[in-house]
C-alpha cells in the first residue's frame, strides 16, 4: 500500500488538529464540561450560601446587641458595614471553583478528589493538546465516572484500587504537564524510537487508556458474574414453558 510523502501526512494532521480545535466539542468532551461546570456551580452556590449565613450571623448578633445591651449608634453601624465588607471581600478572594489549585497526589487523598480532579484537568487542557491526543482524552474521561463509582466501593488498600488512583493522580497529570513544558517548535524532533513528542504524547494516552479499561473490567467482573448467574437461573426456570405450578 503506497504512503503518503511526509509533507502531505503533515498537512493532514494540521487539518485535523484544526477541525477538532474549532469544533472539537464531542460528546464526551461535552460531558466533562459538564461534569466540570457542576462542580463549579456547586463550589459557587457553597461559597454563597457560606456568605450569607455569616452576614445573618453578623445581622443576628448586631439585633441581639442592640437588644440586650444598647443601641449601637452610627460607630455601630459603621463597624457593622465594615464587617459585612470584610465578610464579602473575603469570600470574593477565596479560591474560585473554576480554576481549583490542584491538590498534590498522595496515598490519603480521597478517590472521588482523584478522579474529578483529573477531569477537571482533562477538560481544561483538551483543547490545548494535538487533536491525535484530544481523541485519546475523550476516551479516557468516558472512563472516569464508571471508575469513580466502582472504586468507591473498593477498599483504599486493594492493590487494584491503588494502581488505579496512582494512575490518575499521579502518572497522567505528569504526562499532560511534562508535554506542555516543551516548546512547540521542538515537539515535531524524533526521539531515539523515532517518535516525536506528540507521538510519544498519544501513546502514552493509549497506554493510560487501556490501563483503565482494564482496571474497570477487573472492578466490574464481579456484577458481570451476578448478572451472568441470575440470567442462567432465569433460563433454566422459566425457558420452554418451564414454570411449574405453585413454584
Amino acid at each position: 500500500m503506497a504512503r503518503h510523502p511526509r509533507s502531505v501526512d503533515q498537512a493532514i494532521a494540521r487539518f485535523d488538529d484544526l477541525v477538532t480545535r474549532i469544533d472539537g466539542k464531542t460528546p464526551a468532551a461535552r460531558d466533562a464540561h459538564g461534569r466540570d461546570y457542576g462542580r463549579t456551580a456547586r463550589s459557587l452556590a457553597k461559597r454563597l450560601a457560606n456568605m450569607g449565613m455569616a452576614i445573618a450571623a453578623l445581622i443576628v448578633a448586631t439585633i441581639a446587641f442592640g437588644l440586650f445591651v444598647g443601641p449601637i449608634g452610627w460607630t455601630g453601624l459603621f463597624v457593622v458595614a465594615m464587617a459585612m465588607l470584610g465578610i464579602l471581600i473575603f469570600f470574593s478572594a477565596w479560591p474560585t471553583g473554576r480554576e481549583p489549585k490542584r491538590v498534590e497526589y498522595s496515598e490519603q487523598l480521597p478517590t472521588k478528589a482523584v478522579v474529578q480532579q483529573l477531569d477537571s484537568m482533562l477538560s481544561r487542557r483538551r483543547t490545548a493538546l494535538p487533536a491525535p491526543a484530544a481523541r485519546r482524552v475523550d476516551a479516557i474521561t468516558q472512563q472516569l465516572p464508571l471508575l469513580e463509582s466502582r472504586l468507591a466501593e473498593v477498599d483504599a488498600l486493594d492493590p487494584l484500587a491503588q494502581d488505579a488512583r496512582r494512575l490518575m493522580g499521579k502518572h497522567l497529570p505528569e504526562l499532560i504537564d511534562r508535554y506542555e513544558r516543551v516548546p512547540a517548535r521542538y515537539r515535531a524532533e524524533r526521539d531515539g524510537e523515532g517518535l516525536t513528542v506528540d507521538e510519544r504524547l498519544v501513546a502514552g494516552l493509549d497506554a493510560a487508556r487501556e490501563a483503565l479499561d482494564d482496571i474497570g473490567g477487573k472492578l466490574s467482573k464481579q456484577d458481570i458474574d451476578a448478572f451472568e448467574t441470575q440470567g442462567r437461573f432465569i433460563e433454566s426456570r422459566y425457558k420452554d414453558g418451564g414454570v411449574s405450578e405453585g413454584g
